[in-house]
């Protein structure tokens, strides 16, 4: 029997020719990382973590920033030695392992599929919330999955279904019409972040940031973790997507540079943004006021200064936010999908290029109709959690990888070498594995059913079907 831990050979992987098309440029890719970035985190999760955390909700992000900082200069140096689609995934391949890489390739379906689904019901929220200010009303059975709201009879959440059937479509049609619309959409959403910080910034008052802390670091109460630690564990989903950029490295012009700056200054930007408007809405009105806004947060701070023709254009704002959120984790999903098919670990199916889009066509339209439907049926409130766990551990694996390459491979080519390692990988593993220590058990239950579903699939497909085989 073949090893299962047989590796790529990293010379023959990057002499391959790609049949995808080569367009993204430094921007372009920063624009990616900012379109997964900023979405979510502003729009839906800090009412949940100002609750978690009080206003020291933004030492929340600056922690869940510096973990993917430190795992963002691991990405940079891997996508600089290995300037290939798949992401974590080929990673994993080349420095650990085929099954080690299955098991990456699968958890990216968490991040990237089901954080789509996640971020499609935010979006659906605001969408449906929109609508409403402008008097156009959808039965309220085709607003939420059944069994979302207590008391409210709902079946299907046909806004989160649609968009990202329309998503799916855009990404279909070809890497240059993906650019177009999210470099667009991150200018606008940009736009009214920014308005948001010049309208509210006066409305601060200071004694809203005392207590700063009220809970601490770290504790625990009726069954509920409370303090900063918990809420960076949740307001990492924030986060969730920069990774997304290098999955596309077969689509990049001079990848082993490009690759490293838009994983960075991405990163880079997002945080000083979301630190900004953390401590703003946390100093327009007191956290616990974000108790009766937990679906739309911001709202509260406009409700409070008196700003409700700012509603709508955040509002707007919040929608085309959470688009690019969908649309990037979307795009990478497919080109995950489209490398392990490749690599023989998935069928053909999800590897075929349409000759005329230069795309995975079937593939992207598979996840895309799945996320779909996960977004329209199933109540994801528990989902994001899911979602966390399954990119932390790509994290840990990549930041290993990046330590054990330095080892064991210290002659290849890196355009971009991670600065203080053996320390930057070892600090990375040390902050994933604190904020995976944040989640509660159960989500640890349901990651452990999704590998055994995932272990199953390699078993009885991936390991005789991969490529390399032969």
């Amino acid at each position: 029997m073949p090893s299962l831990f047989r590796k790529k050979d990293i010379n023959e992987l990057v002499s391959q020719s790609s049949p995808l098309k080569r367009t993204l440029k430094t921007w372009d890719l920063t624009f990616l990382g900012i379109g997964a970035i900023i979405g979510t985190g502003i729009f839906v999760l800090t009412g949940k973590g100002a609750l978690t955390a009080g206003p020291a909700l933004s030492v929340s992000f600056l922690i869940a920033a510096i973990c993917c900082g430190f795992a963002g200069l691991c990405y940079a140096e891997f996508s600089s030695i290995a300037p290939v689609a798949g992401s974590a995934y080929t990673y994993s391949y080349i420095a650990f392992g085929e099954i080690i890489a299955f098991i990456i390739g699968w958890d990216l379906i968490l991040e990237y599929a089901l954080g789509a689904a996640t971020v499609s019901v935010g979006w659906s929220g605001y969408f449906v919330n929109l609508l409403d200010n402008l008097g156009v009303h959808i039965p309220t059975v085709l607003t939420a999955a059944y069994g979302t709201t207590p008391g409210t009879t709902t079946y299907f959440n046909m806004p989160a279904f649609i968009i990202v059937i329309i998503i799916t479509w855009i990404i279909s049609m070809g890497i240059t019409q993906t650019k177009r619309v999210n470099d667009t959409m991150v200018i606008v959403k940009l736009a009214v972040i920014i308005l948001f910080i010049v309208c509210t910034i006066w409305f601060i008052k200071p004694e809203n940031w005392h207590p700063f802390s009220p809970f601490g670091l770290y504790s625990h109460h009726n069954g509920i973790n409370t303090g900063i630690i918990p809420a960076a564990s949740i307001v990492f989903f924030s986060f969730i997507g920069f990774d997304s950029v290098s999955s596309s490295a077969e689509e990049t012009v001079n990848p082993s540079k490009t690759l490293p700056r838009g994983i960075l200054l991405s990163l880079l930007i997002s945080t000083i943004l979301y630190i900004v408007m953390t401590l703003i809405m946390t100093g327009v009105v007191k956290y616990t006021t974000f108790a009766k806004y937990l679906n739309a947060p911001i709202l509260a701070v406009l409700a409070n200064t008196g700003q409700t023709w700012l509603s709508i254009i955040v509002s707007i704002g919040a929608i085309l936010g959470m688009t690019t959120v969908i649309l990037v984790q979307l795009y990478g999903q497919s080109r995950i999908s489209y490398s392990m098919s490749r690599d023989g670990l998935f069928p053909n199916f999800f590897g075929h290029v349409d000759q005329k889009h230069q795309t995975p066509f079937k593939g992207t339209w598979f996840f895309g109709v799945i996320t779909a439907l996960a977004g329209g049926l199933i109540n994801l409130n528990i989902l994001s959690e899911l979602v966390n766990i399954g990119t932390l551990t790509a994290f840990i694996l990549v930041s290993a990888g990046v330590l054990w390459m330095r080892h064991s491979h210290p002659e290849l080519h890196r355009g971009f070498k991670a600065p203080g390692v053996p320390f930057t990988p070892i600090i990375a593993i040390i902050f994933c594995i604190t904020l995976i220590a944040g989640l509660n058990w159960e989500t640890w239950l349901r990651f452990v059913i999704w590998l055994i579903l995932g272990l199953t699939i390699y078993f009885s497909y991936g390991r005789s079907h991969a490529t390399i085989n032969k």
